[in-house]
C-alpha cells in the first residue's frame, strides 16, 4: 500500500497532461462553465505530480496515513485536479461526466468529497495556510509525509499567503513545497496590470525559502526540480513555474477571455481537434 502511483505505460506526463486537458474541455462543455484556461496551465504540473512519480499516494487508499498531501489551493481550476485524480485511479473516469452538475460530488471547486481532495478550496488565499500547519503537524510528530500546495499567481495578492510564507521558514518547514502556476492572467486582467508581483523570485527569496524557476510546461524540468525538494536545507521550497493561460489550445492560449468563458460549439470542437480527439 506504500507504492508511488503508477500508470499504465502509456500515460507518460506529456500524454497524461494531454489526456487532462482533453477531459477538462468535455467537463466544462458540457457543464458550461468555467476556468477551462486555469486547468490547461497547470496540466503539466498535475502530469508530473500524479504521472511522473512525484507524489507518495495511494489511489487505491485515499487515506493512508504517509501518503503526501496535496492542496490546489487554486480550485476554480478543479477540472484538471479532478481530471488528474481520475487518470490515477482514485474514481472512476465515468465519474468526469456529472461534473457541476446537480447532485455530484464534483463540485465546482475542489472539495473533500472527492477521493484524493485533501482540502475544500476556492476562496483564494486559504491553501498556503493551511498547508502550512499541516506541514508544523507532520514535522512535530516525525511523520515522514509531505505537503505539496499549487498556488495562482493571483492569489499571491492575497496577505494570507505572505503570513504563511513567513511563518513557514521560521519553523524550517523543509517537508512544505509551494508550486506557483505563473501565467501572469487573473480573473479581470494581467497580473502586471492588476498587482505586479515582480520581483517574484527575489521575494521568495527573501522570505528565507528555497527558490526555483521552471517552465511550467516542461515535464522534465518541473520533474527534475520537484525530485530535489527541499531545494536548501532546512527551508520550505518553492518552484515558480512559468505557464501559459489555456496553454494546448491555440486560441485559448494567454487569453483572459478563457478564464471564465466555456468552449462550446466550434470552440469545443476545434480544442478537441487540436488536442488530436474527435469532437
Amino acid at each position: 500500500m506504500a507504492e508511488l502511483v503508477n500508470f499504465s505505460p502509456h500515460a507518460n506526463p506529456r500524454e497524461l497532461a494531454r489526456r487532462i486537458r482533453v477531459h477538462t474541455v468535455r467537463m466544462t462543455s458540457r457543464a458550461n462553465s468555467s476556468h477551462i484556461g486555469s486547468s490547461f496551465s497547470m496540466a503539466e504540473l498535475l502530469a508530473v505530480l500524479y504521472g511522473g512519480r512525484t507524489l507518495r499516494v495511494d489511489p487505491n487508499h485515499p487515506d493512508w496515513p504517509e501518503r503526501d498531501r496535496f492542496i490546489l489551493s487554486k480550485g476554480h481550476g478543479c477540472a484538471g485536479l479532478y481530471a488528474a485524480l481520475a487518470e490515477a485511479g482514485f474514481f472512476p473516469l465515468a465519474e468526469l461526466d456529472t461534473f457541476y452538475l446537480n447532485g455530484t460530488r464534483l463540485a465546482g471547486h475542489a472539495t473533500t468529497t472527492v477521493p484524493g481532495v485533501e482540502l475544500s478550496t476556492g476562496s483564494l488565499g486559504h491553501g498556503l495556510p493551511v498547508g502550512t500547519g499541516m506541514a508544523l503537524a507532520a514535522k512535530r510528530a516525525g511523520e515522514p509525509h509531505r505537503v505539496f500546495v499549487l498556488l495562482s499567481d493571483g492569489e499571491c495578492d492575497e496577505g494570507s499567503i505572505w503570513e504563511a510564507a513567513l511563518f513557514a521558514p521560521q519553523h524550517r518547514l523543509d517537508n512544505l513545497v509551494v508550486i506557483i502556476d505563473y501565467n501572469k492572467i487573473q480573473s479581470l486582467g494581467t497580473v502586471k496590470d492588476v498587482i505586479d508581483l515582480d520581483p517574484f523570485a527575489e521575494k521568495w527569496r527573501s522570505f528565507r525559502w528555497g527558490v526555483r524557476e521552471v517552465d511550467g510546461h516542461d515535464v522534465d524540468a518541473i520533474a527534475n526540480a520537484l525530485h530535489d525538494v527541499p531545494f536548501e536545507a532546512n527551508k520550505p521550497s518553492c518552484l515558480i513555474a512559468h505557464t501559459v493561460k489555456g496553454k494546448g489550445v491555440s486560441f485559448m492560449e494567454d487569453k483572459l477571455l478563457w478564464h471564465y468563458r466555456a468552449p462550446l460549439g466550434d470552440d469545443r470542437a476545434t480544442a478537441m481537434r487540436e488536442l488530436g480527439e474527435e469532437a
